[in-house]
């Protein structure tokens, strides 16, 4: 019997992973899918998730609560932006939820979900949709190596 690699620091996975809310509701999963193959630091995964899976071997399959702090952390309410009403143009149909796309200061594409909204202003929510959320990580490991060095 060889000794299992267990996943640590530069340690190579490869895996099956699901992102579900307390409900229920699947988030992201590869299940039924290609494997993930990430290598422990290399940004990835976001640290949270990667502590959980350390000490873990092929084979393994458990699921872990993601609490926000660790996760995609909490809800910031700097992160709530109130955009005059007439910025948005008469075709777009606001409801809360709706999710949209804006440009930042260096052009890049920066999603934004519509909170709220009046004749006047309308507030938008550019926290992680996920921020505050308690997420259920199911993994399975498939395969633990040594990560190769370049």
């Amino acid at each position: 019997m060889t000794d299992d690699i267990t996943i640590d620091e530069g340690t190579q996975v490869t895996l099956h992973f699901a992102l579900k809310l307390d409900n229920g509701d699947v988030v992201d999963s590869n299940f039924g899918a290609q494997p993930a193959t990430f290598v422990v630091g290399d940004g990835n995964l976001l640290p949270g998730f990667e502590r959980v899976l350390f000490g873990l071997s092929a084979g393994a399959k458990d699921t872990f609560v993601i609490e926000p702090e660790n996760g995609f952390g909490q809800s910031n309410p700097n992160n709530l932006q109130k955009i005059p009403r007439a910025q948005f143009g008469d075709d777009i149909e606001l409801v809360e939820g709706l999710m949209l796309s804006f440009a930042d200061a260096q052009k890049a594409e920066l999603p934004g979900v519509v909170a709220a909204f009046d004749d006047e202003t309308v507030t938008i929510d550019f926290n992680h949709p996920l921020a505050g959320r308690r997420i259920l990580f199911e993994v399975e490991i498939l395969a633990v190596a040594a990560a190769v060095k370049h």
